[in-house]
């Protein structure tokens, strides 16, 4: 594969330490990210501002998730689209696939495969008592058959690669719980006497707050509220000045812990930056326009490399393929390594 120009990588995050140095197993990252919609800062701060920096230290898999995005999206072409999209989304905002490996969920049939065998080991009532479940049916998705068995699959995502550490928002602790259950069950109940599957564990960063969107309330596609990370130009100011805030006059002291502006703000600024903005809010004589403005630049200066290179990736397209081809190939050897054993654990014969 031929790597086109690059640019300087993002800045990474401060991760969380370390995984213990005492474990048994080596240390596997595993991670998807669904195609549903055009990523956004959520996305961003969230997931993937800490993929891009963990898969630089460990053995990674990272994967996009077209079959769990289908509980929810219905139009082939669209979800075609989304799936090259955050491919060029990742490799922009840094992924380097010389280290780690990028591809495609669909391209690893062991996956379904596996969870098949995990169905048979879940009880419903641990699914009904799901709160992701509940919350997105509560949004108004539909209560299909897929939706409601989300973690079996992600389960089987992420064990099929022997995954030790799942980097998630707060909102996915529960489905890491029924993951090291079933894990757990499997081994209990096919090999107890040589345990196939690690049990593995969430990396959540406490320290990321939800990140807000336009109305205040969680930055989603869902509500209708994101602003995308590669949104520029008169797309990406017109969101930001879209931003609701309250009727506070321009020249009154305001609270800049209870504004989104800031909020939003505070994620891109450095601390001499930070510090100067709320100090103009409290001070008085500083609108939220002043902010939004602030904002806007912001938001502007910390993508821009990375936009320049998802432009140069757009006029390679057989690139990106590769990449995620040669990530869909490394993914299946290593998915059928362990569906080999799987297999034989639960007296599946084949005769090929």
């Amino acid at each position: 594969m031929k790597t086109p120009a690059s640019t300087p990588p993002l800045p990474e995050p401060a991760l969380a330490p370390k995984p213990d140095a005492d474990r048994p197993q080596r240390t596997v990252v595993v991670s998807g990210i669904q195609p549903s919609g055009t990523l956004h800062l959520g996305n961003y701060f969230g997931a993937l501002r800490q993929h891009i920096a963990l898969h630089k230290r460990y053995e990674a898999y990272y994967f996009i998730v077209n079959y769990h995005a289908l509980t929810s999206l219905k139009d082939a072409e669209a979800l075609r689209k989304y799936t090259l999209d955050v491919a060029l989304d990742y490799l922009a905002l840094g992924f380097d696939p010389t280290r780690a490996n990028l591809f495609l969920q669909s391209d690893v049939p062991q996956v379904t495969e596996l969870a098949w065998l995990f169905y048979n080991l879940t009880p419903v009532s641990q699914l009904e008592k799901a709160v992701s479940y509940k919350d997105k049916v509560a949004q108004g998705l539909p209560a299909n058959a897929g939706l409601f068995n989300y973690p079996v699959l992600q389960a089987a995502d992420i064990l099929i690669y022997g995954g030790t550490l799942v980097p998630v928002g707060a909102d996915q602790k529960q489905h890491i719980e029924i993951t090291r259950d079933l894990a757990q069950r499997f081994n209990l109940t096919y090999c107890p006497d040589a345990p196939l599957f690690p049990i593995p564990e969430p990396y959540i960063l406490e320290d990321v707050a939800v990140v807000p969107g336009l109305d205040g309330r969680k930055m989603s596609k869902s509500y209708a509220n994101t602003i995308g990370i590669f949104d520029e130009g008169k797309t990406l100011k017109k969101k930001v000045m879209s931003i609701v805030t309250d009727s506070t006059p321009l020249e009154a002291p305001k609270d800049p812990e209870k504004c989104t502006v800031f909020a939003l703000i505070k994620l891109f600024a450095d601390d001499e930056t930070r510090a100067r903005i709320a100090a103009a809010y409290r001070a008085g004589g500083y609108g939220y326009g002043h902010a939004k403005k602030e904002l806007f630049r912001l938001i502007s200066d910390y993508f821009a490399e990375a936009r320049e290179r998802r432009r140069e990736l757009e006029s390679h397209p057989d690139y990106v393929m590769d990449v995620l081809r040669e990530g869909g190939r490394k993914g299946r050897e290593k998915a059928e390594a362990y569906m080999a054993r799987a297999r034989e654990c639960a007296g599946l014969l084949r005769t090929f």
